[in-house]
């Protein structure tokens, strides 16, 4: 079924419905003993075979065999294009709540945080946009080259170290900031419960053109269906909604 579909037919059952979702609140976890309080297991099938992370696996090498002269020629543009590393490391959130660093190409300047604060401090429009998606159509921090690479999703691609690392998979939930649990509510022990992706439902069903709500249902929908075909399925999907670009900024 496809990822449209699949949306548009449960995501009102998927946001009403708690049962999936442990009762502890996302504050309490995070004040909590660990990620232990989340999952005791380490989330392999009770068949001793992890199938997708297998799959995930062979995926990235395969992958970074192909794109390994694209990476470099993207970590040269970066450099030369604005000061600053040309690969940024930022802590998310991921299995089991663990925190870890999620690689990207450099998109925006190096003081993005001092002047996102300013930013946000003195106008309220933009405050108000932040509030709503944590993101900002037209951000101020972001370079000429990484405006590009943002579209066309290239500055996603050091995500494939994560991948091969076991901190994210090819699949699933968007990678959050600390920031973003109480967004989640009782739904994060649910995002918790699997590797975050480098494309998902969310990826496919418009992005950033969505509403966080919606986001969040889409990624408990993931959760609760995962399944090798659904895996595929967002796979294939993921190449034409990169080349329509749609939602991405």
């Amino acid at each position: 079924m496809p990822a449209k579909s699949i949306v548009s037919t449960q995501e009102a059952a998927v946001i009403i419905d708690d049962r999936f979702a442990n009762r502890r609140s996302p504050a309490q976890f995070r004040g909590g003993s660990g990620a232990n309080d989340v999952r005791q297991d380490d989330g392999a099938p009770r068949s001793g075979v992890d199938w997708l992370r297998a799959i995930d696996i062979v995926l990235a090498l395969a992958a970074l065999i192909v794109l390994a002269p694209v990476m470099l020629a993207v970590a040269v543009l970066v450099k030369l294009t604005s000061k600053g590393p040309a690969i940024f490391r930022h802590r998310r959130i991921g299995r089991n709540g663990k925190d870890f660093y999620c690689c990207k190409f450099r998109t925006m300047v190096c003081d993005a945080d001092v002047r996102l604060a300013k930013l946000l401090r003195e106008d309220p429009a933009a405050r108000a946009e932040w509030e709503q998606d944590h993101k900002l159509r037209n951000d101020p921090r972001i370079t000429p080259i990484g405006s590009f690479l943002r579209k066309t999703s290239l500055d996603e691609l050091p995500q494939i170290f994560n991948v091969l690392m076991g901190s994210m998979s090819w699949v699933g939930p968007r990678p959050i900031v600390a920031g973003e649990v109480i967004r989640y509510g009782r739904r994060f022990n649910a995002y918790c419960e699997v590797r975050p992706g480098i494309t998902g439902l969310w990826q496919v069903s418009g992005r950033n053109d969505t509403s966080y709500r919606r986001r969040v249902a889409m990624d408990v929908l993931y959760v609760r269906s995962r399944s090798l075909r659904l895996y595929s399925m967002i796979i294939v999907r993921t190449v034409p909604a990169v080349l329509r670009q749609q939602g991405s900024y």
